[in-house]
């Protein structure tokens, strides 16, 4: 049972060995993880690179997702699609975060002084859009994505230092994901 490990630790300068422990972790519990850096781009530059990843996904029966903010209130985009290329392919899809911190908190402490309140009591950022604010863990479509896949989301609070390589809450996923693929 192969299973895609999505996130931003591929830019990491260890991320090889990153990937090795995630791929570990996975195998403890009967699992084949791929992480995105173990294969060679299919071609140059960065269209070899997705069309490598792309195939990698197709490859797996599921998808764990480091959903950790990234630059940012919410999760890298890249690893957005890749949860999204794989719910929408029905694979069987988690993702985790080592921020406990909830969206709304974290989008208007990125938007500081910018933020107001509107007269119903919700925020809204300098351009009048509002902040969304559902008390989860990243944008709605994220969680529900993955609720309705049924799969798990995972969010848990690690210290700073740890944010990249602290995988309690990504065992939590690979624990559930192969009991799910079990199934």
């Amino acid at each position: 049972m192969r299973v895609y490990l999505a996130g931003p630790e591929v830019f990491l300068a260890e991320a090889e060995a990153i990937g090795a422990a995630k791929r570990t972790i996975c195998a403890a519990h009967g699992l084949t993880g791929v992480f995105p850096l173990e294969a060679a781009p299919a071609g140059p530059g960065w269209r070899g690179i997705y069309t490598t990843n792309e195939a990698l996904i197709a490859g797996c029966a599921g998808l764990i997702a480091n959903l950790t903010p990234f630059r940012g209130p919410s999760a890298d985009p890249g690893t957005v699609f890749e949860l999204g290329l794989m719910r929408g392919r029905g694979g069987l899809i988690c993702g985790y975060s080592n921020s406990a911190a909830r969206f709304g908190s974290r989008t208007l402490g990125f938007l500081g002084p910018g933020a107001r309140r509107r007269g119903d009591g919700s925020w809204e950022d300098a351009e009048g859009m509002l902040v969304e604010n559902f008390d989860l863990a990243d944008n709605l479509m994220l969680e529900g994505g993955i609720a309705a896949a049924g799969g798990l989301f995972v969010a848990a609070e690690v210290p700073e230092a740890a944010r990249w390589r602290d995988l309690s809450a990504f065992e939590r996923c690979v624990v559930f994901l192969a009991e799910a693929l079990r199934r």
